[in-house]
């Protein structure tokens, strides 16, 4: 589904990615593990087109999106959970998740918008106790809720989502990776990175391990597990 060549991006004069390839299939779910620093939530932001890489190719289901526009990366079926949420913090739950399908309001698409709300309230049914919330006075597990809802009204094909468990209780983490695992098996294609490097690699078919900007390992979820040296380097030890 994704097929990413020799990317390279910068922030001014510091290289941020060297040279990354990595693939994507479809309907897997996929991790990016690596220390902080190690270029991960730069690799999304390039997908996403909120960074403009300086070299190197981004093809989706076989089409070049690498100076494609975000709002056009958006309608091919490809949605971003930002790191830290960003939500809107003065607007309310529902009026969140109305942005996350602009694309749809645009088109006057009242009926998809429709059910893909309900989709998401079914998913989080939390969010449809608190609709009319403003989404500052959410809990922290509540805001990434509705951070990935927002992201999930545009209707994705791929799902990318950038530290999903960040700041979160070890109840409201298990649940988010419950709903990532749930996702997946309903069809969604996944593009997780994620500060616990265990879990990830625990729930992923596939992952790439990033170290100053460059793919260092990469194999299936469990065969990075069961590695010593990725043990050792990115899981803590044994």
């Amino acid at each position: 589904m994704l097929e990413i060549r020799n990317l390279r991006a910068f922030y001014g004069n510091i290289q941020a990615l060297r040279d990354v390839s990595l693939n994507v299939e479809e309907a897997r779910i996929v991790s990016i593990v690596g220390a902080n620093g190690a270029g991960k939530s730069t690799l999304l932001n390039s997908i996403a087109g909120v960074l403009t890489s300086k070299g190197g190719t981004i093809s989706f289901q076989g089409r070049e999106i690498s100076r494609m526009a975000q709002k056009s990366i958006v309608e091919l079926g490809i949605s971003l959970v930002p790191e830290g949420r960003q939500l809107f913090t003065h607007l309310s739950v529902l009026d969140n998740l109305h942005l996350g399908a602009y694309t749809y309001h645009r088109r006057k698409n009242k009926k998809i918008i429709s059910d893909t709300m309900e989709d998401v309230f079914t998913l989080f049914p939390r969010l449809r106790e608190r609709e009319f919330q403003t989404a500052g006075t959410l809990s922290g597990g509540e805001q990434q809720m509705l951070s990935i809802g927002r992201a999930l009204m545009a209707r994705p094909r791929l799902l990318m989502l950038d530290e999903p468990s960040l700041g979160l209780a070890p109840l409201i983490v298990e649940e988010i990776l419950n709903t990532i695992v749930t996702l997946n098996e309903n069809g969604t294609t996944m593009l997780l990175v994620e500060q616990n490097a265990r879990e990830a690699l625990r729930l992923s078919h596939y992952a790439y391990v990033l170290e100053t900007g460059r793919v260092v390992h990469e194999g299936t979820g469990k065969a990075l597990l069961d590695d010593t040296a990725i043990e050792e380097a990115y899981l803590g030890g044994v």
